[in-house]
């Protein structure tokens, strides 16, 4: 599913105008980017939790050669899926 199709399935679940659910998820994932990019972690009961996550700088070998390679500290997002969708996956 990509951004359009959620669009529709929110118009077609909403009963509201593709115009107006695309506002709406917009406004969902600008919230979202925002409060992550604040530091904050975004917990939605039920569906799961995002939340920043930073990894150390690191060595590494580069495949081909074998060399030594430094790889930088990252900073990235992650998702943890709630005990609601766990159990509609239903995977244990």
């Amino acid at each position: 599913m990509n951004k359009m199709d959620l669009i529709a399935a929110v118009a077609a679940q909403a009963d509201m105008p593709k115009a107006k659910a695309a506002e709406a998820v917009e406004a969902v994932l600008g919230a979202i980017g925002k409060a992550l990019t604040g530091g904050e972690e975004v917990r939605l009961v039920g569906f799961g939790t995002f939340a920043i996550t930073q990894r150390k700088a690191s060595k590494g070998r580069d495949p081909r050669t074998g060399a030594e390679i430094d790889i930088a500290a990252t900073t990235s997002v992650r998702f943890k899926a709630g005990k609601s969708l766990k159990d509609s996956l239903g995977h244990d």
